[in-house]
């Protein structure tokens, strides 16, 4: 038997992941964010949502760029920090000992090196929803961790060990289950 509740977001888990960005000679910050995803494979783009109020919605506005940065689960504190702290306040690569580091692709706006994958993010449209602004943005460029590429050069995240985010929780990726098209395979 289901209960029914009202609507809401219970499209669990989510990534999550940390934001950074920064206006060309200002101090740059890190917003953690759970509301993002992939809109579209080709051009390659994602998306994320920001309250109009955090400080970074601001800097992203004007700067019109970002760094989404993959969180492991070593790195699940400073993720936290970075959501529940603003930047008004604190400066949160200080605060957390991460570091911020140029990208091939961006002005302004830093990757985080002790993360894993960085993806370099330019706006190409903002669409005002209610609660929150949704950046839709280009992904100009992705930085990966050479520790992350099996023998043959292909990526294996689970080496990453990423964590998620669900229902108010900082979850680790666990084991696979399969592989896309493993359902129609033919046994050899």
């Amino acid at each position: 038997m289901k209960q029914s509740w009202k609507p809401g977001n219970l499209l669990n888990p989510t990534p999550v992941v940390m934001v950074s960005c920064a206006e060309a000679g200002k101090t740059p910050n890190i917003i953690t964010l759970a509301w993002t995803g992939t809109v579209c494979s080709e051009p390659p783009m994602l998306s994320i949502s920001v309250r109009k109020e955090r400080f970074s919605h601001d800097i992203i506005s004007r700067s019109g760029e970002f760094v989404v940065n993959l969180v492991p689960a070593r790195l699940a504190k400073a993720c936290d920090l970075c959501g529940v702290k603003s930047g008004r306040d604190l400066d949160k690569f200080a605060a957390t000992g991460l570091h911020a580091v140029p990208v091939p692709h961006l002005k302004s706006a830093p990757a985080i090196a002790e993360c894993p994958v960085n993806l370099e993010c330019a706006v190409e449209k903002v669409l005002e929803l209610g609660s929150h602004d949704m950046f839709l943005a280009r992904i100009l460029g992705v930085e990966v961790d050479e520790a992350l590429l099996d023998e043959k050069g292909r990526l294996d995240l689970i080496k990453a060990d990423l964590i998620a985010y669900s229902h108010g929780e900082y979850l680790r990726l666990g084991n696979k289950v399969g592989s896309f098209g493993y359902s129609v395979r033919k046994s050899r």
